[in-house]
């Protein structure tokens, strides 16, 4: 598959991400139970699920298209640092104008998102993952894969996204051997192991 690194540099944001982790709605009994310590946002939740729930619903409004939902988990004053080589992205307007204009040009965004961990510190909090993005961006099967790391503020009862720094990771290709080179031994394998 090809790489997608072109796009993204000329969209000016690079957070390529598909929800595939939404909370479910029934809990175990036991699980609902919470302690009094706890906090919870203002549905009930615990922070750290409130958060999780929010990374959820953001990476689905971003798949989705839909802006207005999107909104809803982004603070105005947001700051996005993208995976290229760019100046940062400073407020919800820069934010989508630039996530509009990549929009426009995919089709079929899927993401995977994987080993989410989520730190609360009060009212401040930061979750950070890993994803694996494809679609097919100017009619061209792209992809790529990175690590996103979000910090998020509770204001007025809500997390909300107040900085999104995204890295991707490039793809590493082995270099072909050279006709008639030897071909490698296999890690470990010296001169008197059996497999070398």
């Amino acid at each position: 598959m090809k790489r997608g690194s072109t796009w993204l540099t000329a969209s000016g944001w690079t957070v390529a991400i598909f929800v595939v982790l939404l909370l479910s709605g029934g809990a175990a009994p036991a699980q609902r139970k919470q302690r009094k310590d706890q906090k919870t946002d203002q549905v009930g939740f615990p922070d750290d699920r409130a958060i999780e729930r929010v990374v959820s619903e953001m990476l689905a409004a971003w798949q989705l298209g839909d802006v207005e939902m999107l909104h809803k988990y982004y603070a105005d004053d947001v700051t996005v640092v993208s995976g290229t080589w760019e100046a940062p992205l400073m407020g919800w307007a820069n934010f989508l104008r630039a996530y509009k204009n990549q929009r426009e040009r995919m089709e079929h965004p899927q993401l995977e998102r994987s080993n989410t961990y989520i730190k609360v510190n009060g009212n401040s909090a930061w979750a950070t993952y890993q994803w694996e993005f494809s679609a097919v961006v100017d009619g061209k099967p792209s992809s790529d894969r990175g690590h996103t790391t979000l910090v998020l503020e509770k204001r007025n009862d809500r997390w909300v996204i107040v900085h999104n720094h995204t890295s991707i990771v490039p793809e590493i290709r082995q270099p072909a051997p050279a006709p008639g080179a030897p071909k490698p031994a296999p890690p470990g394998a010296g001169p008197g192991d059996p497999a070398g």
